[in-house]
């Protein structure tokens, strides 16, 4: 018994007790943290859940309708889901909020709806939504612009010329627009034969000077002949796309031996030897790899209007819908359609 209460009293198993207190003190610390972490985890992802799956249609219709909240945050709310591209969404908030007695100012919530259905490629429901703004308010240009692209993308020119009457009434500029659509609408007749569309097209062209990507690459692409005589040679970059894939067969090496940047141009795709150097960075180099290296051009149009760039020609911007804007920016790649050849002929 003596000998239990010297061992009690011995400091080295004090100082085990007091190490092993320690130790379990923080063992039960270290796994009642990390069981806390994981429920307060479960617990947020559980709450955030409610905010990511968006209300249903019977929800929106009862909160709308309590008019609780104000429309202007439905409207952002909206303008959020539009901007994900949940555009279903969207236009059931619109809808409702139509309906719901919030809509002090009905005109700008159709037009945003209107514009909704057009970005969702409800071509028809935007048209009538369009058409009912400009029934009670004749005089919104706003409208008429949007009812302009729908009639555009539906491909009724003949309606969509009408539209641009009252526009100019409104002394907005619709010169650039009437063209637009006229040589749209000669593309697009199938009752005009080819010759007839060429004489039309080309008739447009010489007398507004305007318009050249999109009038030029249906006529090399029908004509190469006719377009190599038309084209005006200042605006060799403005189609520089098309120039560069013209046939071999097609090149009209006369005028092309009269134009500098086209004897530059031609030089640099290997068609041709007139030039050593070129002004254009990407030409220059192309001429002096001589053919040896992989390489050919690239191509980008940039919106001179907003800035936005398209891997693809466009005549009407989609970001901004500014006409004949575009700008070619050209890029040096890896010539893959050479390689690829390249590794076919080794098979043979």
């Amino acid at each position: 018994m003596n000998l239990f209460f010297i061992g009690f009293r011995d400091p080295l198993f004090g100082l085990i007790v007091f190490f092993t207190l320690i130790f379990i003190i923080t063992f039960l610390s270290y796994w009642w943290g990390k069981y806390k972490h994981k429920e307060d985890a479960k617990y947020l992802d559980k709450f955030l859940k409610q905010f990511q799956a968006p209300p249903s249609h019977d929800e929106l219709k009862i909160l709308i309708n309590k008019n609780e909240i104000s429309k202007k945050p439905w409207l952002l709310l909206a303008d959020a889901y539009s901007i994900n591209g949940n555009y279903e969404k969207s236009i059931e908030i619109y809808n409702e909020i139509l309906k719901s007695n919030q809509s002090n100012n009905d005109r700008d919530t159709m037009f945003l709806l209107g514009q909704t259905y057009f970005k969702a490629g409800f071509l028809e429901r935007a048209k009538q939504i369009f058409l009912e703004i400009l029934k009670n308010n004749p005089r919104t240009p706003q409208a008429l612009n949007s009812l302009l692209l729908v009639y555009e993308y539906m491909r009724d020119y003949d309606s969509a010329l009408e539209v641009l009457e009252p526009l100019e009434e409104l002394n907005q500029s619709v010169t650039i627009d009437t063209l637009y659509l006229k040589v749209l609408y000669i593309l697009n007749e199938s009752k005009f034969d080819l010759n007839l569309k060429l004489e039309k097209l080309l008739k447009i062209y010489e007398n507004n000077n305007q318009l050249t990507h999109l009038i030029f690459e249906y006529i090399f692409r029908i004509n190469p002949k006719l377009a190599w005589n038309y084209f005006d040679k200042s605006k060799c970059d403005v189609i520089i796309d098309i120039l560069w894939l013209v046939d071999k067969k097609d090149l009209d090496l006369d005028i092309i031996t009269q134009t500098s940047y086209l004897r530059e141009l031609y030089t640099a795709r290997g068609d041709i030897k007139l030039v050593d150097s070129s002004g254009v960075f990407e030409f220059d180099i192309l001429i002096n790899l001589k053919n040896k290296g992989s390489a050919t051009l690239s191509f980008e149009y940039l919106c001179d209007n907003c800035k936005h760039i398209q891997p693809f020609a466009f005549t009407r911007c989609s970001n901004c819908h500014a006409i004949d804007s575009s700008k070619i920016e050209i890029s040096l790649i890896k010539n893959y359609m050479r390689d690829f050849s390249q590794l076919n002929n080794s098979f043979q």
